[in-house]
C-alpha cells in the first residue's frame, strides 16, 4: 500500500498568518495601551503623593512639640526650630529646707528659680525629668524658661540676653535642675513658670528644600532635607552655613518648595508648608498647614 500523502505550510499561508497576527496584536495593543499608562501614571502619583505626605507629617510631628517662639522662617525654602523632649514647672518659692539643690556648687538662692541673681539651681515641681549632660555645654541639654520674644531669637541665645541654659547636672532622672550659673532677664519669669527641655543629640533643627528646580528629563532636581546637632545660633544661617549638621534627606524629586509663618499672632501661629515633587514631567503638590502652640 502507498502511504497516504503530507502536506505542510506553504510560505505563503505562514506570511499570511504573522501578518494576521500583528494586525490583530496591534489592535489589541491600542486597546490595551491606555489602561496601562493610567495605572503606571497612577502608581508614579501615588508613589510621590506617599514621600511628600511622609515628609511633611515628619515636619508636622515636629513643629507641635518645639519650644514656644522658636520658629524662624526668614527665606521660604527653610525652616528652624528648636524641639523639645519634655518639660515642667519650675518652683518660685523656697521650700525653706534643704533640697535638691543643696549641694549644688555656687548656689545660695534655694530651691526656687530666682530672677533677682544668677541661680544655678531649681526644683521641679512634680515628677522628675530624664536629663542628659553631654561632653560640653553645646552638646547636653538645654533649658528654655520664658522663651516670649515672637522673633524666635530669644530660645537660642545662652547669654543674660536670651532664655537658653545648658544642663550642668549629671545623667539621669533629676528632681532639681542644675544650669549653668547666668542670670535670666526679668521678663522671663511668667505666670506659667513652664520650662522646655531641648535634646542635647539634636539642638536646633532645620528643614530645608535644596537646588529647586526641573530637569531634562521632567524630574525634579531639588531635595526636603532635615538638619540637626549643629548648635545654636543666635542669628539665623542658611543650610550651607551650618556647622558640621547630621542630615537626612525626606523627600527627593522636589521641584517647589516653600514655608510660610507669621509670627506676629504668638498665640495660636500657623505654619504654611508647600511641597511640589515633579517625576516625568508630572507633578504632584501638597500643602499642609501646622499649628505652632507658642504659649510658653
Amino acid at each position: 500500500m502507498r502511504p497516504p500523502s503530507q502536506r505542510g505550510f506553504t510560505l505563503v499561508e505562514m506570511i499570511m498568518v504573522i501578518t494576521i497576527t500583528g494586525i490583530i496584536g496591534s489592535m489589541v495593543a491600542m486597546f490595551i495601551r491606555a489602561p496601562v499608562q493610567g495605572y503606571v501614571d497612577s502608581a508614579r502619583r501615588a508613589e510621590m503623593t506617599d514621600i511628600a505626605d511622609t515628609a511633611l507629617r515628619r515636619l508636622g510631628r515636629d513643629l507641635r512639640t518645639a519650644v514656644p517662639n522658636s520658629v524662624r522662617v526668614p527665606n521660604p525654602t527653610y525652616i528652624e526650630f528648636l524641639p523639645t523632649k519634655d518639660g515642667g514647672r519650675y518652683r518660685a518659692r523656697p521650700t525653706g529646707g534643704a533640697g535638691g539643690c543643696a549641694a549644688a556648687a555656687g548656689n545660695t538662692l534655694g530651691d526656687a528659680l530666682n530672677f533677682d541673681d544668677a541661680d544655678s539651681c531649681f526644683e521641679i515641681i512634680g515628677t522628675g525629668i530624664a536629663l542628659f549632660r553631654g561632653a560640653d555645654d553645646e552638646h547636653s541639654d538645654q533649658i528654655i524658661v520664658g522663651s516670649t520674644q515672637s522673633d524666635g531669637n530669644l530660645p537660642y541665645i545662652a547669654t543674660a540676653a536670651g532664655v537658653r541654659r545648658p544642663y550642668t547636672g549629671a545623667t539621669g532622672t533629676q528632681t532639681a535642675i542644675r544650669i549653668a550659673q547666668v542670670q535670666f532677664p526679668v521678663f522671663a519669669e511668667l505666670e506659667g513658670r513652664r520650662f522646655e527641655v531641648v535634646p542635647g543629640e539634636q539642638q536646633a533643627v532645620t528643614y530645608a528644600c535644596l537646588n529647586l528646580d526641573v530637569d531634562a528629563n521632567g524630574d525634579g532636581t531639588g531635595t526636603l532635607t532635615r538638619f540637626w546637632s549643629y548648635g545654636f545660633n543666635a542669628a539665623q544661617a542658611a543650610p550651607a552655613a551650618l556647622a558640621a549638621p547630621s542630615s537626612a534627606i525626606l523627600a527627593d524629586k522636589v521641584s517647589a518648595c516653600s514655608f510660610v509663618y507669621d509670627p506676629n499672632n504668638q498665640r495660636n501661629s500657623l505654619v504654611a508648608a508647600t511641597l511640589t515633587l515633579t517625576r516625568g514631567n508630572e507633578s504632584v503638590r501638597l500643602y499642609h498647614e501646622i499649628h505652632v502652640n507658642n504659649i510658653p
